[in-house]
């Protein structure tokens, strides 16, 4: 991540107490590194915001890498707007999955121009899926935002499991809610399958498209079930 950013461009860090050599890495690439405790995406992120001084904010995760021409972009863009939209693909065991390329995300933007707005996609109050919103004009980067966020299947249903349930934490679930959904699936499948093309990545395009029809089930089933 960081060797893909424009060279000299200021950089913090948000390190929630990880146990690898992340503090090592980003300090040996000239990085302001903040050292916390993890209380969710939205306060992680509004946290960064607040120790950014410089009049643009550039935002991405510690899984996600600017390709070149995205970068050149980023260095050459005009001022008259308040924010840019990217380009997001996200990778899954390897490939890019078409089901999840195309997304577009506000991330570079004036530093005092924007709000967080969480997004759970099952629904409720849960603080993740967070977005940046900018109520000003705004434009589109050339180039590709790469998302790496799932290596394997098994980081991905990790993530899967984790992210569930914390939109579990944050919905009211009733059997006849949990019933809607399971009924739903079969139809989520298969717009994923085909309407956003995951069929054309083969199984992997298809265990994509499963897992991700499942997920509004899956949040129900354990906001019903929790203790």
């Amino acid at each position: 991540m960081l060797g893909s950013l424009p060279p000299g461009m200021p950089v913090i860090v948000i390190d929630h107490e990880s146990q690898d050599a992340t503090r090592e890495i980003a300090r040996n690439h000239g990085a302001s590194v903040f050292v916390r405790r993890f209380e969710g995406f939205v306060n992680a992120r509004l946290f960064g915001l607040a120790h950014v001084h410089t009049p643009w904010t550039l935002m991405i995760d510690a899984d996600e890498v600017l390709d070149e021409q995205l970068r050149d972009a980023i260095l050459a863009a005009p001022d008259d707007v308040d924010g840019y939209e990217v380009v997001r693909s996200t990778f899954y065991c390897g490939r890019a999955m078409r089901m999840w390329s195309g997304e577009r995300l506000l991330r570079l933007f004036r530093t005092d121009r924007v709000r967080l707005q969480a997004g759970p996609a099952a629904g409720g109050d849960a603080q993740l899926h967070e977005r940046w919103v900018c109520e000003g004009p705004t434009g589109v980067l050339a180039g590709v935002l790469l998302h790496y966020s799932y290596p394997t299947h098994d980081e991905y249903r990790e993530k899967f499991e984790r992210y569930t349930a914390i939109e579990a934490a944050g919905v009211r679930a009733t059997p006849m809610k949990l019933l809607a959904e399971r009924l739903r699936t079969p139809l989520r499948f298969v717009w994923y399958a085909l309407a956003r093309g995951a069929a054309l990545d083969g199984s992997p395009g298809l265990r994509v498209a499963w897992w991700s029809a499942r997920y509004p089930a899956v949040v129900q089933w354990k906001a019903l079930h929790r203790g």
